[in-house]
Parts: structure tokens; sequence; C-alpha cells
């Protein structure tokens, strides 16, 4: 079925999944899964033994899936983190949809999760292609602007060459780019995620994979979120 949606706002049924009654299970359910993860559960029958035990859906597991990560990924992250506001004259190689997606979803109502390792991750989907919505240019400013008064001295975006449509979002960010004199490249690459795990530069992404190899990264999702969109759905189940 193709993807006909206008914004990255919640599903239907988010109020009732994710209301404020139901986040103090939903933290247990997190507790139990990081304490599983620290001691070496492997990752998806720890998942199903935690969902199992509280009665939770399969979207409510995915929103703890997300949030968890085991204490020694903590300490890692922790380690490699870089305070966003001193990354001044830095280049920044930015995961494109990892962040994008998230101000998207930020800026229409969609669930926010913060994570354990204090990152902002989303609920949204792509299956593969890439639907531009209308919070895609309002975002994409929003990033620029945050970007810009941290004084990066420049921006590389990775987009998913796979990913039907990203040519298109390489369009729009280019013109934007050149519209407000920003620094930003952006490449189209087979896979991002082995580019970024490797990268010498600070990496912007909120992907547990590229976050637990990558030398250096900056927490910019939840900057921009937290200072630039008051009314976020943030969900504070961790």
């Amino acid at each position: 079925m193709p993807d006909r949606r206008k914004h990255r706002g919640p599903y239907p049924e988010d109020d009732r999944l994710f209301a404020p009654a139901v986040w103090p299970v939903l933290h247990q359910a997190i507790a139990d899964l990081a304490w599983m993860l620290s001691k070496g559960y492997a990752p998806r029958s720890a998942l199903k033994l935690v969902g199992d035990r509280y009665g939770l859906v399969a979207r409510q597991r995915t929103a703890v899936g997300r949030s968890v990560c085991s204490d020694q990924a903590l300490k890692r992250r922790q380690q490699r983190c870089v305070d966003p506001r001193q990354i001044s004259g830095e280049e920044l190689q930015i995961d494109g949809y990892n962040l994008l997606t998230t101000v998207e979803a930020a800026l229409s109502g969609g669930m926010i999760l913060p994570g354990r390792d204090g990152t902002y991750r989303d609920m949204a989907s792509m299956h593969g292609s890439f639907r531009r919505v209308e919070e895609t240019r309002p975002a994409l400013e929003l990033i620029g602007r945050a970007i810009a008064e941290l004084g990066v001295g420049r921006c590389v975006w990775f987009l998913d060459r796979p990913v039907s449509n990203s040519g298109r979002l390489k369009g729009i960010i280019d013109e934007l780019a050149a519209r407000h004199g920003w620094s930003w490249t952006v490449e189209l690459v087979p896979n991002p995620d082995a580019l970024l795990a490797e990268s010498d530069r600070i990496v912007v992404t909120a992907d547990s994979a590229i976050l637990d190899r990558c030398r250096r990264w900056a927490n910019l999702a939840r900057l921009i979120v937290g200072e630039h969109v008051p009314d976020a759905n943030v969900i504070e189940i961790v």
C-alpha cells in the first residue's frame, strides 16, 4: 500500500497505548529489559519475555526496545558523547533520515521517546521509501538554524541511496543550503551506517548500531527538539 501520510504524527491508538497512566508499566519494562541486556540476554528474546510479562502490544514493545540499551552500551555512549554546545568549528556527519524524521515527528505531534542513553527517537517508519510530509521543509529549516547557532563549520548529510526518493530529498537540502549559505553537502551512499560508524568526525545520530561503534557523536536531535519544539509529545517512560 502506498504511503499517503501528510505528517509523521501519532498513530490512532497512541493516546491510549502511551497514556500517562501506562508510563509506570512501560518504565518498569524498560528497567527489566535493560537489566537483561546488561546480563547478556539476546535482545529479541529478552524483549519478548518482558513484553509477555507486562502484556505489551506490538507498538509498546517497539517503544520499549527503542528506549533501552545495556549498562555497558550506556557507559560507552556517554564517554563518546560530545556536548553540542562545544562543537563550534567542527565538521558534523549527519545520519540524514535519522535526524530529519525525529524533528519532523516532533513538529507534527508524533511520539518522541527519550532513550536510556539520552537520545530522542521517533516511532516513524519508512519501509524503504521516503515520503515528504508537510513538516519536511520546516524541520530542515529548524535543523539548519540550530546548527548555524552552534557555529558548526561544515555538515555532510548521508542519505541511503536504496531508499526511494532520496534524490528528491537531496535536492531539497541542497536548495535550502544554497539559499541560506549553509556549508552543507549531501551524499547518497549504499549504507550510511557503515560509513558513520567508522568516521573520525562528530556523528549526529540516535541509531544504536552507529552509537556503539563511532568515535564521537553529538546528541543534536534532543537539543533541537528540547529547545525549539516546546510542545513536542515526549513520552517520559525512561
